[in-house]
């Protein structure tokens, strides 16, 4: 029987070069692999390849080191993924010493999707992507490469940070009166707001009622194109959860993982350093910097001192990132010791730069994200002309109207 990869590195080139898949011609695949890599949508996050060999006594282990208890023992001594439960978090794909456990590949959907083009298809690229696909890659560049696959455009998703740095900073305003109020920031880390959401609820009312830059983003694409297709592109495997949650499942039609849009470039035989250049540079450092930890606290921090400067409470800011690190700071603020009034946690160590699905190290994506900001034109989204060109557009006449119950950006926990 041949391999799960090989089987999925065969359907990622078959989707370049055909429209439709006869799923005879794969007979002598494994027919449940076969069916979670052509319709992703239909299987939970976390595929089982192999039989698990295990003994009792480690897959206990394994049990007990999924961080949101979504790895069970069902009736029958084995372990199963509990998809209610699962964030994505990766544990249990980095940690299964068989190899028998992979995370969902939505790369043969995507392709199947451009090759059909029937209805426009965007990108929404991670902050984290300068230096995934080599050193060469320009943003520009990475544009015109996803072109070539077949997309219509390519959007920074930082751009979208930049939206939600105004909105987070105008929360802060409005809500932190006293030494005593505290904000959770939800913008960012899906591990993070499902760790407050499942484990921690009574800290709810602290976090802002405000989606992630990812669905903010999928959500202008598809006010502007209501039929567009929208694919979201990171290092991050919790994102692919994310985009199916019920109340948010309308932003986000795709997820890829830096390590998926490789393996297209590579089945269409694109190098993205080979590109010719398309500019547009529409984010601020505010946004760029969301990419690793601390970038969100430095963003709104920036943003909130533009805005108001004579705000009286200080902003007091404490990170974490990791989700062990991430539960600590929590289980302090659960037990009364306040410490700061800004709080920001990333489920990975790095922040988004060291995602489990990033090419390069964390190291090295942290300094090209810092690289990028640096060379942004604009210090905060307020400088940002094009961000309130973007809100203008979509019917947000004032930078303050973001505070208002709104259909886009704001989501109830």
């Amino acid at each position: 029987m041949t391999t799960f990869y090989e089987l999925y590195h065969k359907l990622v080139k078959d989707a370049v070069d055909r429209k439709e898949f006869d799923e005879k011609e794969y007979c002598d695949y494994d027919k449940g692999h076969l069916d979670c890599l052509l319709h992703p949508k239909k299987h939970p996050l976390v595929w089982h390849i192999g039989k698990c060999e295990c003994t009792d006594e480690q897959k206990q282990v394994c049990a007990k080191n999924c961080p949101f208890g979504a790895v069970e023992k069902t009736n029958d001594g084995e372990n199963k993924i509990n998809a209610e439960k699962c964030t994505g978090c990766s544990f249990c794909v980095d940690n299964c010493k068989a190899q028998n456990l992979v995370a969902s590949k939505d790369a043969v959907a995507v392709l199947k999707e451009i090759k059909n083009k029937d209805k426009l298809i965007y990108a929404l690229i991670a902050p984290a992507f300068l230096g995934q696909f080599s050193d060469e890659v320009t943003p520009g560049k990475l544009r015109s490469a996803l072109k070539k696959v077949g997309f219509d455009g390519m959007i920074e998703v930082s751009l979208f940070a930049d939206i939600l740095t105004l909105k987070e900073a105008l929360e802060f305003m409005q809500n932190i009166k006293t030494d005593k109020d505290y904000q959770l920031t939800s913008c960012c880390c899906p591990i993070w707001i499902a760790m407050i959401r499942k484990q921690f609820s009574q800290l709810l009312a602290h976090v802002p009622p405000s989606v992630s830059p990812m669905v903010a983003g999928g959500r202008v694409v598809k006010q502007l194109y209501p039929d567009a297709i929208t694919v979201f592109i990171g290092p991050c495997v919790a994102k692919k959860a994310e985009a199916r949650e019920a109340d948010i499942k309308d932003a986000i039609d795709y997820v890829l993982t830096f390590e998926e849009a490789n393996d297209i470039f590579k089945a269409m035989d694109i190098n993205p350093a080979d590109m010719e250049e398309s500019v547009k540079d529409h984010s601020s450092r505010a946004g760029r910097i969301y990419a690793r930890t601390g970038g969100v606290s430095e963003a709104v921090k920036a943003t909130m001192q533009k805005l108001g400067p004579e705000h009286p409470i200080h902003m007091r800011t404490a990170q974490a990132d990791g989700v062990k690190y991430c539960r600590e700071m929590v289980e302090e603020i659960a037990a009364g010791k306040i410490k700061a009034n800004f709080y920001e946690g990333m489920g990975c160590i790095g922040g988004c730069a060291g995602g489990p699905k990033s090419i390069i190290g964390a190291e090295e994506a942290t300094e090209n994200v810092n690289r990028y900001a640096d060379g942004a034109a604009y210090a905060t989204p307020i400088d940002n002309l094009y961000v309130i060109e973007l809100l203008n557009k979509i019917g947000f006449d004032t930078v303050e109207s973001l505070l208002e119950d709104n259909e886009i950006f704001t989501r109830k926990f």
